[in-house]
């Protein structure tokens, strides 16, 4: 706003200085210098005042009317700076001071026309229409500013929203995880625990030592199974609901696609020679499949889907790929993939998801075949 005044103000001192309209109305060119000053430079407190900045420019020169007709009307200084008042009312975000607004900037350019002896009917007229034509003007800019900010907040929004699902998609995950974990580990510890029990007992009596060490071991693994019940206790605080079953493997894939040929996907299962796989690497690669196949089944609109397992060197290599609509996610907000990306990534392992080069949707993920490994 200063350097709109600032040009305002050098307007107005070279309009004095060489229009000899404003002259001959019989004032003094300082005081036709100041009462056009004093026209102008109330805006400089718009940036404070953004209501009676403006209104303050408007009140004056319908006064400078009545002293003289036809200093403000003359003057073509004025006349922008009437301009920039208007439109600045129109911009004001308070509807109802708007209005107020628009009724001084109608009311004193009317008697500003109306101070000018040599003004006519018709610029009675459509001189206050031009200036309310400059409110509309400000309040179509105020308008579409305040689209881009809503436009820019709901972004924000939608951001941080996408944000929060994938942070609650990457914890259900974990705990999912958690869960399955705890069978395949707990499973493999119980073994454990009664393999040494039964060490223990067979051992002859004068083996006393070895006895109290397997004694203490067989205890540790104990205190570990109730360290884990624990802790999947306070995982299923919140999901009551969850079933304690036997957790699937990679046989459990042939089931799993007849159940998908059932409901009219063309499935084709190809599974390579894999070495022994961790229960943990075996299950998270069954959990992978399912959830890319359901997603084709959600979501794709497809009509067949290719799935493939096999290893390539230390790594598991699986790949969902279906002739569906291509690019897509896995809900609306993609939490299945951020799951899948999170199951993967504790492996140890990359994956990729995204639109095939020929069509459809294509998932693949890869992860080293014994955990802990990359």
């Amino acid at each position: 706003m200063p350097v709109v005044v600032g040009v305002l103000v050098v307007i107005c001192v070279v309009e004095v200085a060489v229009r000899p309209q404003l002259t001959a109305i019989g004032l003094p060119r300082p005081v036709v210098l100041i009462a056009l000053g004093a026209l102008v430079l109330p805006l400089l407190a718009w940036p404070r005042f953004p209501f009676a900045a403006p209104v303050t420019v408007w009140i004056i020169a319908a006064a400078l009317s009545f002293i003289e007709g036809r200093l403000v009307a003359g003057s073509f200084g004025a006349y922008l700076t009437g301009i920039t008042a208007a439109a600045l009312l129109g911009s004001l975000r308070d509807s109802r001071k708007a209005r107020i607004g628009l009724v001084i900037v109608v009311a004193s350019s009317a008697l500003v026309v109306r101070g000018d002896p040599s003004a006519s009917l018709t610029s009675l007229i459509f001189l206050p229409a031009f200036f309310a034509l400059a409110w509309f003007v400000g309040l179509t800019v105020r308008n579409r500013v305040e689209q881009a900010e809503a436009s820019e907040q709901r972004a924000v929004l939608a951001e941080l929203a996408r944000e929060s699902d994938a942070r609650t998609a990457v914890a259900e995950e974990r705990a999912r995880i958690a869960r399955e974990l705890h069978d395949v580990v707990a499973h493999s510890v119980s073994v454990m625990v009664l393999m040494v029990g039964a060490v223990r007992q067979r051992l002859p009596g004068d083996r006393g030592e070895d006895r109290d060490a397997l004694r203490e071991v067989e205890g540790i693994g104990r205190q570990a199974l109730g360290d884990m019940r624990r802790l999947l206790g306070a995982l299923d605080r919140d999901d009551a609901a969850v079933q304690r079953v036997p957790q699937p493997t990679l046989e459990d894939l042939a089931p799993l696609v007849e159940q998908l040929r059932r409901v009219g996907l063309e499935v084709a299962l190809t599974v390579e020679p894999l070495p022994e796989l961790a229960p943990a690497v075996a299950l998270s690669a069954y959990r992978i499949i399912q959830e890319g196949l359901t997603n084709v089944v959600k979501h794709a609109q497809a009509t067949r889907a290719e799935v493939s397992v096999g290893c390539e060197g230390a790594d598991v290599v699986l790949v969902v790929r279906d002739n569906g609509v291509g690019l897509r996610t896995c809900d609306g907000n993609g939490r299945g993939l951020v799951g899948i990306a999170e199951r993967v990534k504790i492996l140890g392992g990359t994956s990729s998801s995204g639109a095939a080069p020929g069509g459809g949707f294509v998932l693949s993920a890869r992860f080293p075949v014994n955990v802990g490994e990359s």
